[in-house]
């Protein structure tokens, strides 16, 4: 029976280039939404760009910008990168436009009963546009450090949301697996802080936060970022005044970084208590990329553009990198030398040398014909690891299997057997045999790379469809040393 599955990312600011994180959240959205539409299941897939804030206001100053022309220049780098990474998305918001800005206002009355007026006094931080505490002020020295930026010292009146109220049923939800967080370690990160957060603020006085929602019926504040943010989600699908959108609400994976947890984890599943909505089944949190070790920073120049990788070396080599080599719900590390190991010889020459191997002996030995018997390769490991979210896993499972079919090659020597054809009766069907089991195992490979490397599982496809290998036998992933030396023209300098 077909499901009706609705997956989200985090919408990221316009203020900056999009970075390897954001297109982390696309591609694994990506991998879970081509994942369940091969099952046969319905997806939206959102995405999106956050465009209110200080941060957007400071920009656009800086640019000689109205903040709108600032955001309309700057939200289609956004779109550039998820049609890059392959991202089949359904629904694009931009927290600018005239719906979403509405339906916030909608949910901001909604809300009433559960905001109250107070003067706060507190540190900012303008790179999370958020406010913490004393005491996380103090642990990290007064400085962001996310941002490596100085809190701000702020006293103003603003909207309070009784966030503290909602803690024991968030914890409830929890407990009861009605709401999951994962990884596990995660989950007990954010236990152990839910008893301990404060009602939070939900605006700012017009003064201080000129670029945002209005907040409806007081003239001299405007919603705090987060709130119109977050509420996306369920703007995007036409939340509350368009037909349909109850049919893909509670989302069922809502895929985020670790360092906006507690917005998620906290603030979200409150406001749609607050507004008698069910919660997302699951939150998908994502560790951080590092470049060598460390973390990626402008101030150390070691921030890499997902579109140098993309327009380097392809979509699928990128997916593939990000996918296996990063681990999906914990850190992972980057560097030019293990990205480009990994594609020349894990894609180059373990994948891609297999199909080019298997598709010219059938073509020499069965002039081209590529019949195909089912794999022995146990799936279960696989599923497993997609319906537990660990996509580093399932394509590790993937690639055992390539690893496996070219071991099998080796030990079998189907070029050795095509020799005997001439002396031994049985060589023709043993060579079959042989090559019928090859062609069905990568056609299983293919299958199971549809939602990690779509371009080259629909390659595999077509190298053998209706049983016979294409005339032109594509190279799936020529050799690129950009990055690292050239064996063969190190050996042949050495001669």
């Amino acid at each position: 029976m077909t499901k009706k599955l609705y997956i989200t990312t985090a919408i990221p600011y316009v203020n900056a280039k999009p970075h390897i994180g954001n297109a982390l959240d696309y591609l694994l959205a990506d991998i879970w939404a081509r994942y369940q539409k091969q099952q046969g299941n319905e997806v939206r897939f959102q995405v999106g760009t956050d465009e209110h804030g200080n941060k957007i206001a400071a920009k656009a100053k800086e640019a000689g910008q109205s903040p709108q022309e600032y955001v309309d220049s700057m939200y289609g780098n956004f779109k550039t990168v998820m049609e890059a990474v392959g991202a089949e998305y359904t629904d694009f918001i931009r927290t600018t436009d005239i719906h979403h800005r509405a339906a916030v206002q909608f949910i901001w009355q909604k809300l009433g009963p559960y905001l109250y007026k107070n003067q706060y006094e507190g540190w900012y931080c303008i790179g999370h546009e958020a406010f913490f505490t004393d005491k996380e002020a103090k642990e990290t020295n007064g400085v962001c450090p996310d941002h490596q930026t100085p809190y701000e010292k702020i006293s103003e009146e603003n909207y309070y949301f009784k966030l503290s109220e909602f803690a024991p049923r968030i914890r409830g939800a929890i407990d009861k697996g009605e709401f999951e967080i994962v990884p596990e370690f995660r989950k007990k990160e954010f236990l152990n802080i839910l008893d301990k957060l404060p009602d939070v603020s939900v605006s700012r006085p017009r003064k201080s936060l000129s670029w945002g929602v209005p907040v409806p019926g007081d003239d001299s504040q405007v919603m705090y970022v987060w709130i119109d943010a977050l509420s996306n989600y369920l703007t995007v699908l036409g939340y509350p005044d368009q037909s349909g959108w109850q049919d893909y609400w509670p989302a069922d994976v809502q895929v985020i970084g670790k360092d906006i947890v507690r917005f998620h984890a906290a603030i979200w599943p409150a406001m749609l208590m607050a507004l008698e909505l069910p919660l997302p089944k699951k939150l998908l949190v994502h560790g951080f990329v590092n470049a060598g070790g460390a973390k990626m920073s402008k101030t150390v120049g070691n921030i890499v553009d997902p579109m140098d990788v993309i327009g380097g070396y392809g979509v699928d080599a990128f997916r593939y990198y990000f996918s296996r080599h990063i681990p999906t719900l914990d850190d992972g590390d980057f560097t030019w030398e293990k990205f480009e190991n990994a594609y020349n010889n894990e894609l180059a020459n373990e994948l891609g040398n297999l199909a080019s191997r298997i598709a010219n002996m059938v073509t020499r030995y069965q002039s081209g014909v590529a019949a195909a018997a089912p794999s022995e390769h146990d799936e279960e490991l696989y599923y497993q690891a997609m319906e537990t979210s660990e996509f580093h896993r399932a394509i590790d499972q993937v690639w055992l299997m390539v690893r496996s079919l070219n071991q099998y090659l080796e030990e079998v020597k189907p070029w050795a057997v095509a020799k005997e054809r001439e002396t031994n009766p049985e060589a023709e069907t043993h060579l079959s045999e042989i090559l019928t089991y090859a062609v069905g195992t990568l056609q299983q490979i293919a299958r199971l790379l549809e939602p990690f490397l779509p371009t080259t599982a629909a390659s595999l496809h077509e190298l053998f469809k209706d049983g016979v290998v294409a005339e032109s036998v594509p190279v799936l992933f020529p050799k690129i040393y950009n990055h690292t030396e050239n064996p063969q023209a190190a050996r042949s300098t050495k001669s």
